[in-house]
This record gives C-alpha cells, sequence and structure tokens, in this order.
C-alpha cells in the first residue's frame, strides 16, 4: 500500500487513540477527597498510564497503590507502584500482583476511598486461582478459552467465576471503603462488569451461565477448575450484594467514543465516514468476509453508501484455532481474510488494529491492506489461503512490509478497522 494511504490509516487510528487518552478522559471522574485514606488498584494494559493520568490530576492530597500492567506496557509513577505480568497467558508475577491489590484494600474503613482504574487485560494479568485451584490450572483455563473462539463476554463469565479476585471480589475486598471504578471499556455494548471480568463490578451471571459456556464451546479445561464450576464456592457476588452499596461506576472512555473522534478525523481530511458498529463481534475471518462484501458493493454499485466512504468499525472479533504455530492475531486474520475476498477490486484499502498497540503474540497492532494484497503475496512466493488457514496472518503482512507497530497506546477501546472505498 502507498505511504499516502497508509499515513491517512495512521491518523484516524491515533484520534481514536487519543479519544482515550487517560489524561483527558479521568479528570472528570476524579471523587472528592475522602476523611480517610485513598487506595489506588487497577490492572490492564493501560493502567500504568491511567495511574500516571490519575498522578496528574490528583490534587486531594496522599495517595498510595498499585496497578498490574503487561510487560513492556510500564509507565513513570511516583506514588503508585506498577506491576508488570504476562499476557494473554498468566504467570506468576501477575499472581503476586494479584496478591498485592488483595493486600492494599484489607483493614479499609468507611471513610476511606479506593479508586479502581481498570481497562482491557486485567483478565490474563491478574490470576488468582480460588481454593482448590493452581496457577497451572489457570493458564491452562485461559489457553483453552484463548484458543475456543468465545467472544471476550463469554470469556470473562468463565473467568470471574475461577477466580479469587474477579467478579466483584476485589471491591467485595475492600468493604466498608466505597471503591469508585473508572473503566476504559473494552467490550463491546460497554458493560462494566465484564471489562477485565468485573474486579471492582459484580454481574448478574451464574455458575450455571460459566458451565453452559464450557458446554457450548467445546471446553477442556483442567479437573479443577470443573470440579469448581459445579461447587457454590464458584458463586460470585450479585448486583445486589450490600457490600457494593454506595460505589459508583463511571465508563470514562469507549469504542463509540474513539470511533466518533475518527470519523470527525476523516471528515477534516475530506472524507465522509460510517460508523457500522461498535460492538461487532464473531469469528475474525468471517467479519472480514462481511466488510469485504459491503466494500465491494459500495465499489461497484455506490450502495449502501456513495463512494468516496470510510467504512468504520469497532469491537473484538474471535479466532477459533484450527492449526497451532502461526502467529496472527484476531485483527491481521480480519484483514488478510478481506484482502482475499477484495482481490482485483480497485479503490479499496483497509486498515485494522488493536487499540493497546498489540494484536496477538507480536509486536504489531495491526497492519493494511488493499486489492493487491493478494496478488502481491502470490508473486513473493505465498499462498494467502494458506496463510490464512494456518492462522499465520503476520507472516502475510510482514513478507509485503504492511504491518503497522505503534507501540504501546497507554489505553485499550479495542479493534479499530476502517475500510475505505474512492
Amino acid at each position: 500500500m502507498e505511504d499516502k494511504q497508509k499515513a491517512f490509516f495512521e491518523s484516524i487510528f491515533h484520534a481514536a487513540v487519543s479519544a482515550a487518552d487517560p489524561r483527558k478522559v479521568l479528570p472528570p471522574f476524579l471523587p472528592a477527597r475522602p476523611k480517610g485514606r485513598t487506595i489506588v488498584i487497577g490492572a490492564g494494559k493501560g493502567a500504568a498510564q491511567m495511574a500516571a493520568a490519575f498522578e496528574e490530576a490528583w490534587d486531594s492530597g496522599p495517595v498510595e497503590g498499585a496497578v498490574v500492567t503487561r510487560y513492556g506496557y510500564g509507565a513513570s509513577t511516583q506514588r503508585i507502584e506498577v506491576i508488570e505480568a504476562a499476557h494473554p497467558v498468566p504467570d506468576a508475577a501477575g499472581l503476586e500482583g494479584a496478591r498485592r491489590l488483595l493486600q492494599l484494600v484489607q483493614g479499609l474503613t468507611e471513610d476511606d476511598l479506593v479508586i479502581a482504574l481498570v481497562c482491557g487485560g486485567g483478565s490474563a494479568l491478574l490470576p488468582c486461582p480460588p481454593n482448590g485451584m493452581t496457577l497451572a490450572d489457570e493458564i491452562a483455563t485461559n489457553e483453552a478459552l484463548l484458543a475456543s473462539g468465545a467472544p471476550i463476554a463469554a470469556m470473562n463469565t468463565v473467568r470471574k467465576h475461577l477466580s479469587a479476585i474477579k467478579g466483584g471480589r476485589l471491591a467485595a475486598a475492600a468493604h466498608p471503603a466505597r471503591v469508585v471504578s473508572l473503566i476504559v471499556s473494552d467490550i463491546p455494548g460497554d458493560n462494566p462488569a465484564l471489562v477485565s471480568s468485573g474486579l471492582t463490578i459484580p454481574d448478574a451471571s451464574t455458575r450455571s451461565d460459566a458451565l453452559a459456556i464450557v458446554e457450548t464451546y467445546g471446553l477442556k479445561l483442567p479437573e479443577a477448575a470443573v470440579r469448581h464450576l459445579y461447587s457454590p464456592a464458584a458463586d460470585a457476588p450479585l448486583p445486589g450484594d450490600p457490600r457494593f452499596r454506595g460505589n459508583e461506576v463511571h465508563i470514562v472512555a469507549s469504542a463509540a467514543r474513539s470511533l466518533e473522534a475518527a470519523a470527525a478525523e476523516a471528515g477534516r481530511q475530506g472524507v465522509d465516514a460510517v460508523i457500522l458498529s461498535d460492538a461487532i463481534e464473531g469469528e475474525a475471518r468471517d467479519i472480514g468476509l462481511m466488510h469485504a462484501a459491503l466494500a465491494r458493493e459500495v465499489a461497484l454499485c455506490d450502495r449502501p453508501f456513495r463512494k468516496p466512504v470510510l467504512m468504520l468499525s469497532g469491537g473484538e472479533t474471535s479466532v477459533t484455532l484450527r492449526r497451532k504455530g502461526g502467529r496472527g492475531g484476531r485483527n491481521t486474520e480480519f484483514l488478510l481474510s478481506l484482502a482475499v475476498a477484495i482481490e482485483g477490486v480497485e479503490g479499496i484499502t483497509a486498515f485494522a488494529a488493536d487499540t493497546d498497540g498489540i494484536d496477538g503474540s507480536e509486536s504489531n497492532a495491526g497492519a493494511f491492506a488493499d486489492h493487491l494484497t493478494a496478488t502481491r503475496l502470490r508473486k513473493c512466493g505465498h499462498d494467502p489461503k494458506a496463510l490464512l488457514a494456518a492462522h499465520d496472518a503476520w507472516a502475510a503482512f510482514d513478507a509485503l512490509d504492511d504491518l503497522f507497530a505503534p507501540g504501546p497506546t497507554g489505553t485499550n477501546v479495542n479493534d479499530f478497522r476502517g475500510v475505505l472505498v474512492r
């Protein structure tokens, strides 16, 4: 793809990320100073940047606390400890981070205030197996969920019932202190109780719901995990629990607001934009085919939108791993599927990236594609359909020098997709 076209997509991506910048979105939601202590806890791939932004904005007295983020995603803070751990597969550092957060909220009083800074990624960053399960069990559970193709809401419903910290349990441990949760949502529909599996926020799902998800997606969980789901010990606190009375929850950033910012930036550059949805889920390759069908219809028939037009969408797709060993993420898999489907239809360019800066297991956030992507791959000796079948979209876009790698962005409002038809 030409550099000018890449620059356009990068500009709208950065507009979307900027709209979710913690330094901009946190200050309006900061609570008043309490009579007692102020404790900050948090987790997610943008948690360190949220902590740094909080410190800049907080002028209401002493503060202490800790947040857990992914390795390499740290930020400079003065009073809030930053702990780095593994993502997307948990590790021992994350286990220690979870214990540290639980320790911080012990022994508080009703005069104390807990501020929870939460964004996507905390589910994996905070392993905290309940009695009867080990860290190895939680790692195996997480690996099974990631390979299942289940949507993020379903995965987090299972996770919250196999944890001693998720599903509102961290806030329950802080009782009787008041908890104010400031959430950057990466969940389609923006249910705050599902962001990072609801560390401080309960929801009405039950262990029966979790067991139904296990059956629906054929999850092969460790025996200890299955045994726990059948036990009353897996029951998570419900929204009516009096320990949550008086707590506050605020969505400070979301995919919807970021897509609106991207659309505005495209308009500033003279390109009309339409937002298809901020909550698209499903198999990445299938969503790629859907976007490709719309793009072809616009390119060839000028419907349902008149060209030139930029089609934007957000949400979180999934990838059901049918083979192991590929180096792809859901955004590059979406793009490779789309590229195969639009081959030869001139005037279509596309971009997809994860707003946290990482897509899958490699260092890229996403990639760029156009009507020549599949053709170019064949010319350099690669079969695009074979790469797609092997979940190796990273190799495809790496071969074409079309990967997008901005590094950690400090926020996370999930997938960002743009398809431009001229």
